[in-house]
This record gives structure tokens, C-alpha cells and sequence, in this order.
């Protein structure tokens, strides 16, 4: 065979995202400017979970449904081809990686696009911190349900009443935590995946600002809680005042992700 050969695994589907029952379908290409002689083609299909931990605690556990590339926690579907070529020579491999998507069965209850209320002040925020400082303002809202499905965008609206400092930004967050370990311990990270800003400048007063963000494929996922790991998303209102110690004020929203 011609040193030359190659291998080239083709999905039918471009975006390469299945669901569970479904067929994994392709063609496998041979390309080379000679002859093929081969003793067989095997095909593999891999499906790992890597967990990547401090020196406390490392792993790799039983791979679950849906990819995800995480800080910690990393599942990966791969599908690899392979042809033995003889003794004398050396047998060609390729292989892609795939995504899976898990589509589990949801009570109707949960299906409904529910909305939560919410207001931001000074008077709320010090009953968790006593010491803060902050600006007189208060923005009222909307926030999404706190159950939600991933394949629907997450909405919502806020408003701001009033600010006697000028606002210099409002952003919506989507943060991801990651939580893994054993009976020695645990570590756990948090990442900010997301950003969207969706005020610039001191906004008008009594204006209702739209909240609609998508959630990334990759760095998103069905939320799960197993024994040794667990993966949530929390999403953060955050409005920057204009003032000279760029005060940063966040209000946290912790939600349940799921695709249905």
C-alpha cells in the first residue's frame, strides 16, 4: 500500500448532534494513488468522561448523555476507523468526535414558561452584606423560570425606576459550577461562559430592557448531580455604576437546565 493513503470519516449530519435511539450513520473514504490491500475495517465508538481535579482528587467516571467541555468535567463522544494492513506495514486509523444530545421525557408542569419577579435595592442587597455600599437605586424585573429548557432561549425584561448615580453598563451572565471530588474532598469551580450587555449607558428610566440569551452548545449542558460530581448554571444580572469606584452591583438567579 502507498504510504500515501489516508482515511476520512464523513457524518451524515453536518452539526454531527444525535439523540438517543437514533442511528450514527456516515460513509468511511479511502483515498490513495495505489492499490488497497487490507485484512479488515473496524469501527469503535468511544464515549468518556474525563474529570480533571486537583491534586485531592483525580478520575475518569462512567460516561453520561449530552457533551460538554467544562473545566472540570470533559464528556466526549468519538467514533474511529480502523484498517489493519498486514505485519509489514502500518495500519491506518481516523477518527471524529460527534455530539450527543439527551432528550428525556418532562412533566408538562415543568414545560411551561414561567416567569419570576424581582426587585433590586440597596435595602435588599445590605441584608446579605451589612458592610456594602452602593448607589440609591432600584431596578424591578422579569427572570426566566427557574426550571428551563436549554433549547429555548432564556428571556426576560428589567426596568430601572430609578439611579442617582448614571448607570454604565447592565450585563446578563450565564455561569457554570462545577462541583467533583471524593469522601477527601472536593473542588469546585466556577466559570462564566456567557456574557451579553444589554444596556449601554445610563439607560432611560422606566424603559423595559429585553433579556434574551441563548445558551452555548458546548459550554452548556443538562444540569446533573451524581455521587462524585455535579454540574449547575446560575445566571447573574450585573449593573456597573459610572462612579469613580466603577461599583459593581449582581443579583444571582440559580437555575435548573434541562432539554425538552
Amino acid at each position: 500500500m502507498s504510504q500515501t493513503a489516508s482515511l476520512e470519516i464523513k457524518l451524515k449530519r453536518i452539526n454531527k448532534i444525535y439523540h438517543e435511539g437514533e442511528v450514527l450513520g456516515g460513509i468511511l473514504i479511502v483515498q490513495s494513488k495505489t492499490d488497497v490491500n487490507h485484512q479488515g475495517i473496524s469501527l469503535f465508538i468511544d464515549g468518556t468522561v474525563a474529570l480533571s481535579l486537583s491534586s485531592k482528587n483525580v478520575g475518569v467516571f462512567e460516561a453520561f448523555y449530552n457533551s460538554v467541555k467544562g473545566c472540570y468535567v470533559n464528556v466526549s463522544y468519538t467514533i474511529k476507523a480502523e484498517m489493519k494492513t498486514g505485519l509489514l506495514k502500518k495500519d491506518l486509523s481516523e477518527q471524529t468526535e460527534f455530539f450527543i444530545q439527551y432528550m428525556p421525557k418532562v412533566p408538562e408542569e415543568l414545560a411551561e414558561s414561567k416567569y419570576v419577579d424581582f426587585a433590586l435595592e440597596p435595602e435588599k442587597l445590605k441584608k446579605k452584606d451589612k458592610n456594602l455600599v452602593v448607589p440609591d437605586f432600584k431596578v424591578t424585573g422579569t427572570m426566566a423560570n427557574t426550571v428551563h429548557s436549554m433549547l429555548k432561549p432564556y428571556t426576560g425584561s428589567i426596568q430601572v425606576v430609578h439611579s442617582h448615580t448614571p448607570i454604565r453598563s447592565i450585563e446578563v451572565q450565564l455561569v457554570r459550577v462545577e462541583t467533583c471530588g471524593c469522601a477527601e474532598g472536593y473542588s469546585k469551580d466556577v466559570t462564566e461562559i456567557q456574557n451579553i450587555q444589554i444596556a449601554d449607558g445610563d439607560v432611560c428610566r422606566g424603559l423595559d430592557i429585553p433579556i434574551y440569551m441563548v445558551f452555548p452548545r458546548l459550554f452548556s449542558c443538562p444540569s446533573v448531580q451524581a455521587n462524585n460530581f455535579k454540574i449547575e448554571f446560575e445566571v447573574n444580572l450585573v449593573i456597573v455604576f459610572n462612579d469613580s469606584k466603577r461599583t459593581c452591583v449582581t443579583e444571582n438567579f440559580p437555575i435548573l437546565i434541562g432539554r425538552y
